[in-house]
């Protein structure tokens, strides 16, 4: 009897060290991940490697990627179907981001967005880790040989430079790295700033009354819903120019699961004040297993460094035998 079953496609995805989740990040992508996990072979790993291109303090640094590591657990990611570690417990990323410079044009690195942005940002500190760290991206992609790689918009041209190296250096020695494309099922809500509903919720964002974070207390979370933009409309519908509000139901369905025809219909004739009040219950019982999960987690330094440490091994092997191909191809004595 033929065994028809297809093997898991691999998907790959990492995310920052620094600052937490938002509400954002939660309803748009996150949530998303736990089904990911059932239908692909998941890695996900913390870049903790790309924190220094801007100056940390260490134990704050340090801090922020126990954070980081307790958030991926508490949303449900699990250590039993998916690969889960930091990056700098995998020395396999630097040696093979080090290869890829060699194939890396510095005209393509001059035309990264986020290297124009973050210099004007951190003018003072313009340094060389700073205009190659997409190549380090691009290492950490490669180095799995993912058929997937989650992406969001400001992420786009990083995906697009490591399949432009992967192409060239195939190109040069044969068919060694993958060429991920972009995964992009299941897109979730746009969630945007509750104090400048034109633009998108993020953790940067210097107004702590623009964001919800996933470790905010309860009451926080309340006090900035109810101090969101909304308009002089005093109708809980979909409009034209009622960003404020439509971003408010965007939040309420991706919890609810609510249309935003129910939504209206909810709260006819009720003002803003009661729905800003129902959508922050919403968002406070939604986060809290999550947070629940998270402070057990945090508090628990030796069952998170044994999840993680577990992790490192089986990324290790699995980039140790990609980066072995690469050197073999390049001509380095193994």
């Amino acid at each position: 009897m033929e065994n028809n079953v297809q093997p898991k496609k691999r998907a790959l995805s990492f995310i920052q060290s620094s600052g937490a989740f938002t509400l954002g990040n939660y309803l748009g992508a996150v949530k998303n991940w736990n089904e990911m996990q059932d239908e692909c072979e998941c890695i996900f790993g913390i870049a903790d490697l790309h924190s220094i291109t801007v100056r940390q303090e260490p134990a704050e640094l340090r801090k922020q990627i126990y954070s980081a590591a307790a958030m991926l657990l508490s949303v449900g990611l699990d250590p039993e179907k998916s690969i889960i570690f930091m990056q700098s417990h995998v020395a396999a990323h630097s040696q093979l981001a080090w290869i890829l410079d060699c194939y890396t044009q510095f005209g393509e690195l001059s035309r990264m967005t986020q290297f124009k942005d973050k210099s004007q940002k951190h003018a003072d500190n313009v340094n060389a880790g700073l205009f190659t760290y997409p190549v380090l991206m691009a290492a950490d992609i490669l180095i799995y040989k993912p058929d997937v790689v989650p992406v969001g918009a400001d992420q786009k041209q990083h995906l697009e430079l490591a399949r432009d190296v992967a192409n060239r250096f195939n190109g040069i020695y044969g068919d060694v790295f993958t060429i991920p494309e972009p995964y992009i099922k299941n897109v979730g809500a746009k969630i945007m700033s509750l104090q400048d509903p034109e633009k998108k919720m993020s953790k940067s964002d210097e107004n702590e009354n623009a964001k919800i974070l996933l470790t905010d207390t309860p009451d926080a979370i309340m006090r900035k819903f109810k101090r969101a933009v909304t308009d002089s409309e005093a109708r809980v519908c979909i409009g034209e120019n009622k960003p404020g509000i439509n971003n408010l139901i965007g939040i309420y369905s991706a919890i609810t699961k609510k249309t935003a025809d129910e939504i209206t219909a909810e709260f006819e004739g009720k003002g803003y004040g009661d729905f800003k009040t129902a959508v922050g219950e919403a968002v406070v019982e939604e986060l809290r297993p999550v947070q629940e999960k998270y402070n057990m987690y945090i508090s628990d330094k030796a069952q998170l460094e044994a999840i993680y440490k577990e992790g490192a091994m089986k990324a290790d092997h699995l980039a140790r035998r990609t980066l072995s191909k690469v050197m073999k191809k390049v001509g380095y004595v193994l």
